[in-house]
């Protein structure tokens, strides 16, 4: 069980460094900022504190290594779900990654950013306050795709 606990650490780290390399590739090509994952931190830090929703992450009490925290935190989310994708899927995706259940699964982690995260940001519901929401839910689902990849290549790196 520990054995596949430790893969799936590594297919979700993986994962999530295949993600942060298309959004910087994709920040590179359309000459916008990468994210930045101090407002993460922030909403981590207050999620702590019992706090998950808020009407403007900007406006709650700064932390002062929210960034760090932004970082630590999208990573052991990106571990979590390497570890429950892999604990669903058994030992028999491990030996033999197929593509298909890991893009879905990436597609429905999804759901967490657009109920959970965004909403607790203060962005409303899959992004619904903010400039131009069909644009970030695109960029959502497509980064979820890409994460869903990195859950796939990982784990044939690995087998």
């Amino acid at each position: 069980m520990l054995a596949i606990i430790l893969k799936g650490a590594l297919i979700g780290a993986g994962a999530t460094i295949l993600m942060d390399i298309w959004a910087f590739l994709y920040a590179v090509a359309v000459k916008e900022n990468s994210p930045n994952w101090a407002p993460i931190g922030r909403w981590f830090r207050h999620l702590g504190k019992g706090k998950v929703f808020h009407t403007d992450i900007g406006l709650a009490e700064p932390y002062d290594h929210e960034l760090v925290l932004g970082w630590i935190g999208h990573y052991a989310v990106g571990i979590i779900y390497g570890i429950a994708f892999v604990l669903m899927m058994g030992e028999g995706w491990l030996d033999m990654p197929r593509f298909l259940p890991a893009w879905i699964f990436g597609l429905v982690t999804v759901a967490f950013g657009w109920f959970l995260l965004q909403p607790g940001l203060g962005i409303g519901w899959a992004a619904s306050k903010t400039p131009n929401p069909n644009k970030v839910r695109l960029l959502n689902l497509i980064g979820h795709t890409v994460f869903g990849f990195g859950l796939y290549g990982t784990a044939l790196l690995i087998a």
